[in-house]
């Protein structure tokens, strides 16, 4: 059975327009692809659906730093240039149509520019948005990662690992205490030599001040003053200080002798003693 010739006009029905539309819109994107494949052809798309929905496409080399940023550059350079001798003729076209075909043309530039002005803001964001959440999800992801690995190192949660796994860990624990090691042996070797170099420098002060030493004349020996001799008259005065005194008590007459008072105080004691008996 022949197929029909369809005729180019618009379609009644709003379902059967909106199947041809996705029907063709999809070979017109197809086309397009192969077109900036095959000719490597700097192909830009632009479509608006009855709806007012933008499909829109690109070809590989615009595609720079992002698709929508090489849209908007191939619709500035198309804006430039389009003029009556870059628009597609078809036989038999007047001036007038020629002028007819340009001014569509520009509404839908115009139009394009009105869209993306209104959507990209919003949609910028919305993509800002979803990417800072899915960076933010993998550095979580990592993050999880790195603390379960590190807990692994420090011998802890070792139950679920496999025997590969644990083999894996301790070569690699085995590599770090060889580099642990040789860090450490070329560091005390660094101390010791400055402690060796310190060394032989005080030794070297040492032997100079040696060498001054012998330089020098001797030096005279002071003289040595006793307290004794610098004081004399203290050490009379300590001696004197230093003799006993005795002192006696005499009782009695004035005129009489010791000897006498003595017998009187013996005669009296006796005295007491008889009239206590």
């Amino acid at each position: 059975m022949v197929r029909g010739k369809t005729q180019m006009k618009r379609i009644e029905n709003p379902t059967s327009r909106q199947v041809t539309f996705s029907k063709r819109r999809n070979g017109l994107l197809k086309k397009a692809f192969e077109l900036s494949v095959l000719c490597d052809a700097e192909v830009a798309l632009i479509v608006f659906s009855p709806r007012g929905k933008l499909y829109e496409f690109a070809s590989a080399s615009c595609r720079l730093n992002s698709h929508t940023t090489s849209i908007k550059k191939l619709v500035v350079r198309l804006a430039r240039y389009v003029t009556p001798k870059s628009i597609y003729i078809i036989k038999g076209s007047t001036s007038e149509d020629v002028t007819s075909a340009l001014t569509p043309l520009k509404k839908t530039i115009e139009r394009y520019r009105t869209y993306t002005k209104e959507n990209i803001g919003n949609k910028t964001v919305q993509q800002d948005i979803e990417q800072v959440k899915a960076d933010a999800d993998g550095l979580a992801k990592k993050l999880e990662a790195l603390e379960t690995y590190k807990r692994k190192l420090l011998g802890e949660k070792l139950d679920e690992c496999s025997i590969e796994e644990l083999h894996s860990l301790e070569v690699k624990l085995e590599r770090s205490l060889i580099s642990i090691r040789g860090r450490k042996t070329k560091l005390l070797e660094e101390q010791v030599a400055k402690l060796r170099e310190k060394e032989m420098k005080l030794r070297k002060d040492n032997e100079e001040l040696r060498e001054k030493c012998k330089n020098q004349p001797p030096l005279s020996a002071p003289l040595t003053v006793r307290a004794e001799d610098e004081n004399p008259d203290r050490n009379i005065n300590t001696t004197n200080d230093n003799m006993d005194v005795e002192t006696e008590l005499f009782i009695g007459l004035p005129g009489r002798s010791r000897s006498s008072g003595d017998s009187l105080h013996k005669a009296g004691t006796g005295g007491r003693r008889k009239e206590e008996f």
